[in-house]
């Protein structure tokens, strides 16, 4: 498994925009699909991104896409979700993921951060 680090939420004026950071541990960083997972209180957790580990496969929930972009940044055993436009409803704990394959279901994947909360203001 890989060990996985969120940063990069915060609080942004609806509108806005936000980069979110996951770094991963383990030299086998490379040969994993990622993928960024959100949860608002109360609601079961979402998926929004993920990338296949070439970069040239990704998937967006249809909530985000247009406004989210999802990045392997290799050398940095890191991925990025950058979010634009972020409205009110993209108000939650952000979690990076790692797995086999690209998919949007959780059970996909084997290994979980802590998460971030990103948080949006109308």
């Amino acid at each position: 498994q890989v060990q996985l680090d969120e940063s990069g939420g915060g609080l942004v004026q609806a509108g806005g925009s936000l980069r979110l950071y996951c770094a991963a541990s383990g030299r086998t960083f490379s040969r994993y699909v990622m993928g960024w997972f959100r949860q608002a209180p109360g609601k079961e957790r979402e998926f929004v991104a993920a990338i296949n580990w070439s970069g040239g496969i990704t998937q967006y929930g249809a909530s985000v896409k247009g406004r989210f972009t999802i990045s392997r940044v290799d050398a940095k055993n890191a991925v990025e979700l950058q979010m634009n436009s972020l409205k009110p409803e993209d108000t939650a704990v952000y979690y990076c993921a790692a797995g086999a394959t690209v998919s949007i279901h959780r059970n996909a994947y084997t290994s979980w951060g802590q998460g971030t909360q990103v948080t949006v203001s109308s």
